[in-house]
């Protein structure tokens, strides 16, 4: 690698050509990063003898080993969106200076004639075809700046509209009679660059790509992983793979919406490995499990292909593309519901469907499931922070036998326990009567699936709003108290925001605090309301305790029979622990504190277990202590600490990544060998460490814990 301080005209001028590999995003700045260039353009031609201006960094690579009669052009892998800038202003320099009158050329700075730009900047005259542009852009970029520079509008079908936009930014600029030319021209030839030329062969285009720091627009993940993919294949082969595989995923994700991107590579990344990895750091994860994939000898086309593949599935269960109707149905709902946590699993479930495993009528039902799943315990209010872990782990161990597929998922979401569990039909009734669904965030959807759930005609729920039968007004009207009776505050405070007494209505404003016989017969009360929600307040006398009890029992069954909880078969649950075995014992271990680790019981290490034991399982009442043969582990779903008794000492096992932690005392040593339990990451506590340490070591502690739930 060679780096030089250069002129940017001058780097254009003697440069035979710039090309964009077809790997590269597409032309990306907007305004601001125009107006920010402008400025500083202005800035460097405004002073007489400043000093140039330094624009940030041109990184490129041979195309292609070349001849002194076959150069070929250099293939530009960072600072594509400046030089592309710098030829749309010179694009608009060269057509502005061309109406400056003949004699007036002394007004504009040295060097600068429209023909000497067009030549020495954007084209050689002497070449032919696309070999005549110093810059050629990637996919339809191309032919719009081509368009820009031969003087000729693109076409707006297929124009690519950040260079339109651009363009037309610098023209406007240009021709503000405002505008000084000679400071334009002064300041765009006092722009420098490092200069950086690859080699092929001797240096890593994508090491170097992945540490420049220049002032353009932050690469995205989805820049880093196609350029990883492809940026070190033959040419022919990147534009194969691009076109036949990278492309049509760039048009799934419409033209590669980033957001959707990562989303869907970070559902692919934890059904493949089981470990979810953070959003920020979606392209690390990827480059991770890229490396572990050629290492067990597959290619990278291979690896593009399955991702195309599974973006397809990605597609139909998160983007609306499934065209099985009762599936397209279900994933719309899952979309509803916001269940983004369970892709992991349904992606691979979906696999499964598409391969043959299943049907179309099992891959529904484990939908619904799924379904049911989250939202009762949305319901009865069942903490989230551990579902995650829960999806990307749920087929782990499963056999995938095509006759008992469907049922061992049954079995496995009816086995789950604790905070993991599957709310019973009686939890899912007791949380439906007496919650708080008002301020509850589904709900919405709660009474879509309640109004329309098996109807042929559909009532437009987003059309109404929610009417609290009984008013929310903290005074009633003596009307409403009479028919409450004396507890009526009590009764209102109970009940006001549950599910009985709770509906849908279009008229909400005109029922305001209206006793129960106007909202019931009014011209437009419940007495001639549509909505099946509705059914039989108009043929009730009074709204009181009891009416509301009774219709919150009505609904909640109706609601159990909506969000279907799994009931496999006592022989279904035999077969599935027969052929499981450990996968489905309780998850104690059967070694105990008192006889396995009577050291921690009594005598010096003692007094600090009981006060690591004690802090680590009051931060949350799920999380389980689970002794073994020569440790004790701390779970939440999965262990994320253990306790490992040394003699004299206590070695505290930390199971997220090292490079995580943020340990600003150096306190904890990473282990190239793993340790008990999958640790890698350990500190150590002594009988005698300070008050100040054992907080501190339990701070470290902390981080694991909140690294496990986190996203």
């Amino acid at each position: 690698m060679k780096a030089d301080d250069a002129n940017l005209l001058e780097l254009l001028h003697k440069s035979r050509q710039f090309v964009v590999p077809i790997y590269q995003r597409l032309y990306s700045w907007g305004e601001p990063e125009c107006a920010q260039l402008w400025k500083d353009i202005l800035r460097a031609g405004s002073v007489d003898g400043q000093a140039e201006h330094f624009t940030g960094s041109i990184v490129y690579v041979e195309k292609a080993e070349g001849s002194i009669t076959n150069q070929q052009p250099n293939l530009i892998i960072d600072g594509q969106q400046r030089v592309t800038t710098v030829t749309l202003l010179l694009t608009a320099l060269a057509e502005r200076l061309s109406r400056v009158p003949e004699g007036d050329w002394l007004m504009a700075y040295d060097g600068f004639k429209p023909d000497k730009i067009r030549a020495w900047y954007l084209m050689d005259p002497f070449e032919e075809g696309e070999d005549k542009y110093k810059l050629l852009l990637s996919q339809r970029d191309r032919e719009t700046l081509i368009s820009i520079v031969n003087g000729v509008d693109p076409d707006p079908a297929n124009a690519s509209p950040r260079l339109v936009e651009n363009y037309g930014f610098f023209r406007d600029r240009l021709n503000d009679p405002a505008c000084d030319l000679t400071v334009v021209c002064r300041g765009l030839d006092r722009l420098k660059v490092v200069d950086i030329r690859l080699t092929r062969g001797l240096d890593n285009p994508q090491l170097v790509f992945e540490s420049m720091n220049s002032t353009g627009k932050k690469l995205s993940q989805t820049d880093l992983i196609r350029n990883y993919v492809l940026m070190d294949l033959p040419n022919d082969e990147q534009e194969n793979l691009y076109m036949l595989h990278w492309r049509p995923m760039e048009q799934l994700f419409g033209n590669m919406d980033e957001q959707r991107f990562d989303e869907f590579m970070r559902d692919y990344l934890t059904m493949c490995t089981r470990d979810i990895p953070r959003l920020d750091r979606i392209y690390d994860a990827f480059r991770d499990y890229a490396d572990d994939w050629r290492t067990k000898g597959h290619s990278v086309r291979d690896l593009v292909v399955d991702l195309h593949e599974k973006s397809d599935w990605f597609a139909s269960v998160a983007l609306g593309r499934e065209t099985e109707p009762r599936l397209h149905v279900l994933f719309d709902e899952l979309r509803d519901l916001q269940a983004t946590v369970s892709r992991p699993m349904l992606l691979e479930c979906y696999g499964d469907y598409k391969d043959g495993l299943i049907d179309s009528t099992a891959m529904a039902r484990i939908v619904e499931l799924v379904i049911s799943y989250v939202f009762r315990r949305a319901v009865c209010m069942i903490p989230t922070n551990s579902l995650n872990k829960t999806f990307a782990t749920f087929t782990s161990g499963l056999g995938k036998d095509p006759g008992h597929y469907l049922e061992d998922i049954e079995v496995k979401f009816a086995l789950m326990e604790n905070y993991r569990r599957f709310p019973s039909d009686e939890e899912f009734i007791q949380a439906l009567e007496h919650n708080d669904l008002y301020h509850f965030k589904r709900r919405m959807y709660l009474f879509d699936k309640l109004e329309n759930d098996g109807a042929k005609e559909r009532a437009q729920v987003t059309n109404y709003t929610i009417e609290h039968i009984m008013p929310q007004n903290p005074e009633l009207s003596e009307n409403w108290r009479d028919v409450l009776g004396p507890d009526w505050r009590n009764v209102q405070k109970t009940w006001l925001h549950t599910l009985g007494n709770l509906t849908l209505t279009g008229y909400n404003s005109e029922m305001s605090d209206h006793d129960f016989g106007d909202k019931r017969d009014g011209a437009k009360g419940f007495r001639f309301s549509p909505l099946r929600l509705n059914e039989g307040l108009g043929q009730l006398d009074c709204w009181n305790e009891e009416e509301i009890k009774r219709r919150g029992e009505r609904l909640a069954r109706r609601a159990v029979a909506i969000w279907r909880a799994p009931q496999p078969s006592t022989d279904a649950i035999d077969r599935y622990h027969s052929e499981h075995g450990e996968n489905t014992k309780s998850q104690q271990t059967g070694y105990t504190i008192e006889n396995d680790h009577p050291e921690l019981v009594d005598g010096p290490l003692s007094e600090l277990f009981h006060r690591i034991d004690g802090t680590i399982r009051s931060w949350d009442p799920h999380i389980e202590r689970r002794p073994v043969k020569l440790y004790v582990g701390y779970h939440h779903n999965q262990m994320f600490v253990s306790v490992i008794p040394r003699r004299g000492r206590l070695v505290i096992g930390l199971v997220m990544p090292y490079e995580h932690l943020r340990d600003e005392r150096n306190l904890a040593e990473y282990k190239a060998v793993q340790g008990w339990g999958g640790t890698r990451t350990e500190v150590t506590l002594y009988p005698d460490s300070s008050e100040d340490d054992i907080n501190y070591v339990l701070g470290l502690a902390r981080q694991s814990y909140e690294d496990q739930l986190d996203e």
